[in-house]
């Protein structure tokens, strides 16, 4: 038994001793190291933070606290309020990070902490979108002026975002938008007082300096106190025709930043338009709508002289319109 052990204990020196065998032992113990190391690594990526991901619902990203920002509806008009939940019902869908506030007349809900009483359509709406959307509703009085065209005398009242300083940005954007991606990103935007996109529609091409270069359906608001007082002096000034557009090009034409129409605004008449150049920004484009719909933020709903599609009652003006444009 012993001369046996001391054969193979022999016969396993040997066998060592060979370069075959010390090569395959090198090359052992080279993929056990590598194996070890990449098992080490795969642990240490496993317990990192998360990628950044635009669409995510925290409110806390990359050590942003997005309880900061807001987007802001303002209602006038029950119609209107329609519109709004529904705007607001997308960004919530679409895992918006921001707050998200309805400015709205106190009488269609006087108190939105504590009264839950139903039986009113509008109430029954703002409820909705508190409870169900995460909205903060804010009671406000209907900023009116007599205009010459009642269509904007209410328009006013998107000013108020000036006024929300509880939040260090926000960005108002009307209700007759349809929102087709969220803009969290414009909150990060370098320091401004304000934000607009090109009004492309009105930029003719041998004339770039028009007076309403700006549009206000969609803004990215810095409110202060300051800009506020400035805006009610702007609007306390106003002449009859001027709305809330041509008071805050006169104000801020020079001095607003301005953001890409492409992708932040587009008019729904676009699709009815033969020449596009002026979106697209080519004088020989190549339109291709479902391409531009898909790389679009918002569709404003424009389409002048055709009227609102939610109007209840419809002038003989707006019926021949409708006529004509079909």
């Amino acid at each position: 038994m012993s001369v046996s052990l001391e054969k193979s204990t022999a016969h396993c020196v040997s066998a060592l001793a060979s370069s075959r065998c010390r090569t395959v032992l090198v090359v052992a113990v080279i993929i056990i190291t590598i194996y070890a190391f990449l098992s080490r690594t795969d642990d240490f990526y496993h317990h990192q933070q998360p990628p950044y991901v635009l669409n995510q619902s925290s409110k806390t990203t990359d050590g942003i606290d997005w309880s900061r920002f807001a987007y802001t509806q303002y209602v006038t008009s029950s119609v209107y309020l329609c519109n709004s939940i529904m705007l607001l019902e997308r960004l919530h869908h679409l895992g918006s990070r921001a707050d998200r506030l309805l400015m709205y007349p106190e009488k269609m809900l006087p108190d939105p902490e504590t009264w839950d009483d139903g039986g009113f359509q509008d109430a029954e709406l703002l409820i909705k979108a508190r409870d169900e959307y995460n909205v903060k509703l804010k009671p406000i009085q209907v900023q009116h002026r007599q205009t010459i065209d009642d269509t904007w005398a209410d328009s006013y009242t998107k000013l108020l975002a000036f006024n929300q300083t509880q939040y260090e940005r926000v960005i108002a954007i009307d209700a007759d938008v349809t929102l087709l991606k969220h803009m969290d990103e414009l909150f990060l935007l370098p320091p401004c007082p304000i934000a607009m996109p090109r009004a492309y529609w009105l930029l003719e091409k041998a004339n770039i300096t028009s007076p309403m270069a700006l549009a206000s359906h969609v803004m990215v608001i810095q409110p202060s106190e300051r800009e506020f007082a400035r805006i009610q002096r702007s609007v306390e000034r106003a002449a009859d025709d001027e709305y809330d557009m041509e008071l805050l090009n006169k104000m801020y034409a020079d001095t607003a930043m301005v953001l890409p129409h492409r992708p932040y605004t587009m008019l729904s008449s676009e699709f009815r338009e033969t020449n596009h150049s002026l979106y697209l920004g080519s004088d020989d484009p190549e339109w291709d709508p479902a391409a531009v719909l898909r790389e679009a933020r918002t569709v404003h709903f424009s389409d002048y002289p055709m009227p609102k599609p939610w109007k209840g009652k419809l002038t003989a003006w707006d019926e021949m319109n409708i006529q004509v444009g079909a």
